[in-house]
């Protein structure tokens, strides 16, 4: 069987892929979900394509109408608490297709989650997309499937998602990990008051290839323009959706996270992580959110931009281990920022 590469990891030796790495050779003739895109057959990625497979529905009870709901479930449960990953705004579970075989082969209950109104759930029955109801959604999957207090990792505006649902729900998060976090923004700003008309406009260039290739381009420290064209496919797959503009025009006009006043009431341990070279987010602010956090440890990757468990899943698999397998606090709370 072959060995494949992350496209950027492909000519360094400080990742060791596990025995779960070994992928088979893929054809146009994979076993797909139906409900996915046909679109995922142009994926190139290997890690993508595999992540892609495991991608499930599940019924959560919400509003009026049961949803279903989509997910990456684990192949095994254990007695440990799960760890469970969120995505970036906009974005769906294959954000961790190089993330969640490490999680699983380093011996964790992984669960990744699509957040309400992205990913590839099945809204054709559209519930309200808001905070509230993102909110209410991941609690009822919670409450219907995990059962369990989790370790929540949130990356980017997930960060918020994460903060927001363990503020509100305590109980069911035991430890938080942020990952270049977006809490400071005042939700979605002007783009609340825009015309329908301008606010599908703007939803429609959102998709486009050329902007998804520049969001890459601010994303990532060095990544060629083939493999960039390949994520681009990964990570607007869930657009074609015929309910995606709905869902999202949704969210933007209900006003969007905004958490910055929640910070201080997290009890749980955090791990703050965060890509030295993020040209999206400032890395000033993870010593901010240090700071405010009641609880809190930072770590800072170097070489790396705005979305580390794409670029350096290696180095955000061994700082989650750590992290979890820690037992009492003890560091410094005060100190600086260290690196992996």
């Amino acid at each position: 069987m072959l060995l494949l590469l992350p496209p950027h990891l492909a000519s360094q030796t400080r990742l060791r892929f596990p025995s779960t790495f070994k992928l088979k050779a893929l054809s146009q003739a994979d076993d797909f979900p139906s409900f996915l895109p046909n679109q995922v057959h142009t994926i190139k990625d290997p890690f993508a394509r595999n992540l892609a497979m495991r991608i499930q529905r599940l019924p959560v009870r919400f509003s009026e109408n049961p949803i279903m709901s989509s997910c990456v479930k684990p192949l095994m449960q254990n007695n440990a608490n799960p760890v469970v990953l969120l995505h970036g705004f906009d974005s769906s579970c294959l954000e961790w297709r190089y993330t969640y075989p490490l999680l699983e082969e380093a011996g964790f209950e992984t669960w990744a989650i699509d957040i309400l109104g992205w990913g590839f759930s099945d809204l054709e029955k559209l519930p309200p997309c808001d905070v509230v109801s993102k909110r209410d959604h991941f609690y009822q999957f919670w409450k219907s499937y995990i059962k369990r207090p989790m370790i929540l990792v949130g990356p980017s505006l997930g960060s918020a998602v994460a903060i927001d649902f363990a503020v509100n729900y305590p109980e069911a998060v035991e430890k938080l990990v942020l990952i270049d976090a977006s809490v400071y923004a005042e939700g979605t700003g002007n783009l609340a008051t825009l015309p329908r008309a301008a606010a599908y406009a703007g939803v429609y260039v959102l998709k486009s290839i050329p902007l998804r290739l520049y969001a890459n381009y601010l994303s990532f420290t060095s990544i060629s323009f083939s493999t960039s064209l390949d994520w681009t496919n990964v990570g607007r797959l869930h657009c074609l959706l015929p309910w995606w503009e709905d869902a999202t025009i949704d969210f933007m006009t209900s006003g969007g996270y905004n958490v910055a006043s929640q910070i201080t009431k997290v009890k749980q341990k955090t791990l703050i992580i965060w890509g030295e070279n993020d040209r999206i987010i400032s890395n000033k602010l993870a010593v901010r959110l240090h700071c405010e956090l009641p609880d809190a440890i930072v770590r800072q990757i170097p070489d790396c931009g705005h979305i580390p468990h794409v670029e350096r899943p290696d180095s955000v698999v061994k700082l989650i281990v750590e992290f979890v397998q820690r037992k009492t606090k003890t560091e410094n709370q005060n100190q600086c920022v260290s690196q992996v």
